[in-house]
């Protein structure tokens, strides 16, 4: 194969970047921008070569429609989103565990993990975490957490649910945010029900 030209080269490195972060494909203005390319029309140009390269595939009818072609290219992964979940006050968690909408992660996000959900967070609570009001949080379907673990644990008198960081203290369980302008939540044992643990989140286009 006849060698890449160094714009064909940071367009091809800036797309497998971005849909590592993002997991989903960059817009032709973004490579445009991110490549330094003094117009989109030299960025389609390229791509246009790229993909009779055989390096990547696009549809030009569809928004980010840019289709990784080579053997490194990322898998992606429908995973359900299950509403909303509160980073400041509970708020109800959806018991019937059913989803209307998915969002799109890579594998790498996954990590191997087969039970993952998705929650869109509401709230300020756990910033200092980087975990925003709006990001969607992928959450680990499983019932137990080690202390310092991200959680989204049930309280099942108030009949709320709710995201923070686990602390087995014994007698009580502290729920602690990551803002230091918010207090703890202390709870009994019995009134807690881990329900999953964080383990990424996506932001961009979902927020």
């Amino acid at each position: 194969m006849e060698a890449l030209s160094s714009k064909q080269q940071a367009i091809l490195d800036f797309v497998h970047d971005f849909y590592r972060e993002s997991g989903y494909p960059p817009s032709v203005r973004e490579i445009q921008r991110a490549c330094g390319i003094s117009s989109t029309s030299v960025v389609d140009y390229n791509m246009r070569i790229l993909e009779q390269k055989g390096l990547l595939k696009r549809d030009r009818e569809v928004s980010r429609g840019i289709d990784m072609r080579d053997d490194a290219a990322p898998r992606l992964f429908e995973v359900p989103l299950m509403g909303a979940i509160a980073a400041g006050a509970p708020i109800p968690v959806l018991e019937d565990r059913q989803a209307d909408e998915t969002v799109t992660v890579l594998d790498s996000l996954l990590a191997g993990r087969e039970r993952v959900f998705a929650l869109r967070v509401k709230g300020n609570s756990m910033v200092q975490d980087a975990i925003l009001d709006g990001d969607i949080v992928l959450i680990e379907d499983r019932r137990t957490a080690g202390n310092g673990d991200t959680v989204a644990v049930w309280l099942k008198d108030e009949q709320e649910t709710t995201l923070k960081r686990y602390y087995d203290e014994g007698e009580r369980i502290r729920l602690q945010p990551a803002n230091d302008a918010m207090a703890p939540i202390y709870v009994s044992p019995e009134n807690v029900e881990v329900q999953g643990r964080f383990v990424g989140l996506l932001r961009g286009e979902f927020s």
